[in-house]
């Protein structure tokens, strides 16, 4: 269908939609790739949308999906809209061009949230300003918590994962109408969102799906089954129902939520515990996603951008007040970290000299940061030179203690730091000059696999973008002299027998989760 300066209309695989030009740009918000995920289809993979006759109105956010709100700790700093409704399984599209023939590059963007809150709808998220540079950006709801990420042995693993291949593959069948090229996909996360990038590009099932993928602030992972498994039974004894899907299903959503969310208060990224992830599965996701990255022949054809923050941990403990208390604990807390990044005590020591004056929460959060992000991610790209790009993101926020904390770059990347939302976590004045030069090299990876003059692609010395004050510039190898304490950092941490200082085992694991209460944060 061709579109009008008035009220663009597209046709999709199932109905037309009408959006909306604002600012120049074409906007469809609320199109639904799969059947709303409840009833008979609760907990079960998504479903084909029922098709609609005549023209489907797509000027405002669909629903979101179920999910509990952030602790008070962190409402003053994070946005998470809640929008009611069943059809949660939906999408939006920014772009310049509607109409077919256009063949602009795409980007499919997939928020984060620890795979328990978040949505498209987050305003940092808006898509304007890539429709702008050329590029027709795609935003994604899926399912979260234990309605996408429950283990059950009555149900398939992974529905959450499942909504975003769907929705990949719609993106894939669909996008040419809006002006995109399906062959010029970049399927991009952020945190809980990158990993699930990693684990679906890993995906034999998503081969011809992606030419590029951003990963930021998330490595790929798969979560033990074990651990998700506890995270549904412990639920489950809360409501005092049998841990299986068809028990979960009878219970009211709100008291669901709830409930996830008191029991997620146990688990936390630096700390541990049970929490809700992606799991192996023998079909979508077959095998270890890192492994795949990582093996001989990974992936070929797909370019890859991957960054993260300088201070990722910062959002985990500043404001539920973690740092203080592990800066109390000291020996303990680092016991904790040694047990969760399963190393010896040399690691904590080469922090220490490389970090002469640092507090024990600090380098407990670089030290996980370490383990969770940059080693894998290195790994990643020492298996891809030449078409892999690193960057740090070294912006402190205006806020005090916040630094260059997780998902702070957001809005530099979107070019919405000027968004109160944005506004929240970086403080006033955030540098109008970094925000275009970051979205510019999205844009430009996005666009042709190059994000911009004076980066090199990953080699033997280890390039890194470094975006902070001042012009960006690029660093070699700054973070080798800490990765290179990991045992085997070539292949990633291996698991090395910890000794614990002067704390028994059960006070060690009471200590824990005392931090866990404490913290009560965003995992990631």
């Amino acid at each position: 269908m061709t579109a009008d300066r008035t009220d663009p209309v597209v046709a999709t695989p199932h109905g037309a939609v009408r959006g909306r030009y604002e600012r120049g740009v074409a906007v469809f918000r609320g199109i639904p790739y799969a059947a709303p995920p409840f009833g008979p289809l609760r907990f079960r993979p998504p479903a084909t949308p029922e098709p609609w006759e005549g023209v489907r109105d797509a000027g405002e956010f669909g629903p979101t999906a179920p999910k509990p709100p952030y602790s008070e700790a962190f409402t003053p700093y994070l946005s998470d809209p809640v929008i009611p409704g069943d059809g949660c399984l939906n999408l939006n599209v920014w772009t310049p061009e509607p109409g077919p023939g256009a063949r602009l590059p795409v980007l499919v963007w997939l928020h984060g949230g620890a795979l328990t809150r978040g949505s498209s709808a987050v305003p940092v998220y808006d898509g304007t300003a890539f429709a702008r540079a050329g590029v027709v950006c795609v935003s994604v709801n899926y399912r979260l918590g234990v309605e996408g990420y429950g283990l059950f042995p009555d149900a398939p693993p992974n529905p959450g994962l499942r909504d975003q291949f769907a929705a990949l593959r719609w993106v894939h069948e669909a996008i040419g109408a809006f002006g995109g090229d399906p062959d010029r996909i970049t399927l991009a996360g952020q945190s809980a969102g990158a990993i699930s990038v990693g684990v679906l590009l890993a995906a034999p099932a998503t081969r011809g799906l992606v030419r590029r993928a951003i990963l930021q602030s998330g490595a790929p992972e798969v979560s033990d089954r074990d651990k998700v498994r506890r995270m549904v039974r412990r639920m489950a004894t809360r409501l005092r129902i049998p841990a299986t899907a068809e028990a979960f299903a009878a219970v009211d959503r709100d008291l669901l939520l709830r409930t996830q969310a008191e029991t997620g208060r146990l688990s936390g990224p630096v700390l541990g515990g049970p929490a809700f992830g992606i799991v192996m599965d023998g079909d979508l996701v077959p095998g270890d996603p890192l492994a795949a990255l990582t093996g001989p022949g990974a992936v070929p054809g797909v370019e890859l951008l991957l960054g993260w923050t300088r201070d990722e941990h910062r959002l985990w403990f500043v404001p539920g007040g973690l740092s203080e208390h592990v800066d109390r604990l000291g020996p303990v807390a680092l016991a904790g970290a040694m047990a969760r990044c399963h190393t010896g005590h040399e690691v904590p020591r080469g922090y220490r000299a490389l970090r002469p004056g640092a507090g024990t929460a600090e380098i407990v959060g670089q030290m996980v940061t370490d383990h969770l992000l940059r080693v894998p991610l290195h790994r990643v790209a020492d298996a891809r030179p030449g078409s892999s790009y690193l960057y740090e993101f070294a912006w402190p926020s205006r806020l005090p203690g916040l630094g260059a904390c997780h998902a702070l770059e957001l809005g530099f990347v979107f070019g919405t730091g000027d968004a109160p939302e944005a506004v929240r976590l970086a403080g006033p004045g955030a540098p109008r000059e970094l925000c275009d030069v970051m979205h510019s090299a999205w844009a430009g990876f996005v666009t042709n696999g190059d994000p911009g003059p004076g980066w090199p692609a990953w080699d033997a010395t280890h390039p890194v973008r470094v975006f902070g004050d001042g012009e960006p510039y690029t660093a070699y190898g700054p973070r080798d002299a800490e990765i290179g304490l990991w045992p085997a950092a070539q292949g990633g941490p291996r698991p090395v027998r910890t000794a614990v200082p002067r704390a028994p085992g059960a006070e060690l694991a009471a200590t824990l989760r005392r931090l866990r209460r404490s913290a009560n944060t965003p995992r990631r």
